[in-house]
Formats: structure tokens, sequence, C-alpha cells
């Protein structure tokens, strides 16, 4: 028993490591000071789909971009019916910047999110070297375009994700939502992701990913991930396999983002492409099973040791509890998130990312896997 638990306490220290690593040396962090982009036109991309509710401070954001002076900004309205083309026309007022496009249906083989974001690839200034993808859930700061492009164009990339500071307001989203920073910055090598040409060396987050158009089209744009859930992950896979070189980065200085409004939408937004994340089930259960291991199983054991007499057993075993926690603390401080009390929490996250897994792959394998309501798979 002793021996188990000395194996799990080197293997977390391992992993917390590994995030501060990544989090202090090789995680970019583009400046949030006022930057000029040179030279090339700049164009920011917006899908849109029933947003009319909280598409007002995204636009207002896009609006009062500094540092890009020839921007254009290109909504599309992806069959709303709630009145988003309105609430666009409204925001957007005269502003010669912004053009409002009405989507088609996606056809047979696509799936909504990379049809849309093709219409607006393929439909915007064909002067614009640089293309800007942006969720309605995400708010700018000022200069935040131009410190993105010239971050991308300073590593030397095709594709740069700069990751938004993620809003949580309820018990839900404090639970799940940091898993998405903490789990790249532990298991996923930053250095050797963009170094490698390997695409399974990929992470993107579509909430702002930014091109370069050439390379973009290079790689098949979003045609090339038409039938994907995880279309920004795929993307960046796609750019890798066309030559391209890819780039992570704290974008929390550069954006914010509230995806979920509720419980249920957290819930169904994970359950929708938690299994394109993990690939085969057995795949998906081993990984589940070794982060419950590692980082939920500790705090039993050491409650379980205390209650049998084995005061060692249970100092190892809160020992790896606690640096599960300081990896959880270092990845919210390099990325913008709460770091206390919520990290203490770790344990039942990592419960409740294993419940959506298991969700996610039994409603697929039912095929009543839906978004907006579109069939997913």
């Amino acid at each position: 028993m002793t021996a188990a638990v000395v194996a799990l306490v080197l293997a977390v220290a391992a992993l917390t490591a590994h995030t501060w690593v990544n989090a202090t040396r090789w995680l970019r962090h583009p400046t949030d000071r006022p930057v000029e982009v040179k030279a090339g036109t700049v164009a920011v991309l917006l899908p849109l789909r029933d947003e009319a509710d909280r598409v007002t401070p995204c636009l207002r954001a896009l609006l009062a971009q500094r540092g890009v002076p020839d921007l254009r900004i290109v909504v599309l309205d992806d069959g709303s019916t709630d009145g988003t083309a309105d609430v666009v026309r409204a925001v957007a007022g005269d502003d010669p910047r912004l053009t409002l496009l009405t989507g088609v249906a996606p056809p047979p083989g696509w799936l909504g999110k990379p049809h849309a974001c093709w219409q607006l690839a393929t439909r915007t200034d064909p002067a614009a070297t640089v293309l800007a993808f942006v969720d309605a859930d995400v708010v700018l700061t000022p200069y935040a375009v131009a410190a993105a492009v010239t971050e991308l164009r300073a590593a030397g990339a095709t594709l740069l994700s700069p990751y938004p500071r993620i809003l949580v307001r309820g018990v839900a989203d404090r639970l799940v939502q940091p898993l998405l920073q903490w789990l790249w910055l532990t298991f996923l090598p930053l250095r050797a992701m963009e170094r490698s040409p390997r695409p399974s060396l990929a992470a993107a987050g579509g909430q702002f990913l930014v091109v370069d158009r050439a390379g973009y089209l290079r790689a098949g744009g979003h045609a090339a991930v038409a039938d994907k859930v995880l279309e920004d992950i795929e993307l960046a896979r796609a750019v890798k396999r066309s030559g391209g070189r890819i780039a992570l980065a704290d974008g929390s200085r550069l954006a914010a983002c509230r995806m979920y409004e509720s419980w249920p939408q957290l819930r169904d937004g994970y359950t929708k492409s938690l299994w394109a994340s993990f690939g085969h089930p057995v795949a998906a259960a081993a990984v589940v099973t070794v982060l419950l291991l590692l980082y939920t199983a500790p705090p039993l054991v050491a409650v379980a040791a205390l209650a049998t007499g084995a005061p060692v057993v249970a100092a190892l075993a809160l020992a790896t509890y606690a640096l599960g926690v300081a990896g959880r603390a270092v990845s919210a401080r390099a990325t913008g998130g709460r770091a206390w009390p919520d990290t203490l929490a770790h344990p039942v996250s990592v419960v409740v990312l294993g419940w959506l897994t298991l969700r996610s792959y039994h409603l697929r394998k039912r095929r009543r896997l839906t978004w907006r309501g579109r069939r997913v798979s």
C-alpha cells in the first residue's frame, strides 16, 4: 500500500512540475499594451446562431478595436430565429467596417459551426491576410486583435489560439470550466507542440482563433474539418498536416468568455464534444481511470488510512492531494482563473468530468447528441 501511494505522489509531483514549466516558461503571453498591426487587412469573423441575448457586448468590443488600421468585421447570421440579425444592425449602425451576411443551411456532411466559419472565410474581403475567428460569448479588450496578430507573426505560426479568460459564476462553472486550461497545461508539452509537425500534438480553442489566411487555405480551412465536432482542434491538426505551425497563448488579458449561462447548458455543451476529445471508448475509460486514481483517490485514501491507523500512508496521500491542488492553482494563476478556494475541490472536478464523459459516450451511442437544434452525431 505504501509503495503504491509513493508512486502516486511521484506521478502527481511530476505532472505538477510540468504544469509549472508550461505556465511559467513555455506559454505565450501576448501583451495587453497598445500595439499596432504594421500592414495588411485583418478580418474578424463572427458566426452567430440565436445569439440575440448576448451578442451586443461582443459586437461593441469588436467595433472598439484599436491598432488595426484596416479592420474588417464580417458577421454571419446562421439561420437565427430570435432576431440576432436585427441586434447586429442596431449595434453596428452604419459603421462601414462591418458586413452582415445571411448564411445557408449546412449541406450533408457538414456540421453547423464549421460551415458557418467556412462561409465567413470564403465570403470576406480577399485582401485580408489574417482571419480572426471570434465567438459571440467573447468580449475582447481594445487592443486584443492587434496583439493577437502581432503574436501570430512573432511566433512564425500559421494558427494562434489565445485562450480567453473563462468567466465563472455558479458552482458547476467553478468545478468544470478551469479543467480546460488545466488539462492542456498539465498534459500537453507546449514547446514540443509548437516545434513538432505531428498532428496529434495539437490544441486550440475556437472562442478566439487567429490564422494566416494563406496557411489556412493551404490546410483546407474549415472545409477540411466539415464534419468534426471539435473543429478548432481538428483545424490545428490540418494546419500541421499542411506544413504550418500552431501556437497556444494565454489570452486572459485580451479576452473574456462566459461560455455557458446555466448548468444544463454547460452539461450539454461538454456532453456533445467529450467523446470526440478522447476517441475510442476504451481510451476514454483509461484516461478517466488514471485521472481518478491520481487526483480523486488520494483524499479518500488519506481518510481511510487515518481510520485504520496508518499515518504514513495518510500523510503521503494528503501530500498527493496537495500537489494536485497546487497544479490547479498554477494553471489558474497562469490563465486568469480563480485559484482559491476553488482548487481545493479538484478531486470533485475530476469526478464530474468523468461523469460528463460517460454521459457523452452514452448519448452518442443512442444518437441523441444535439446542439442548438442540430444533430451532432
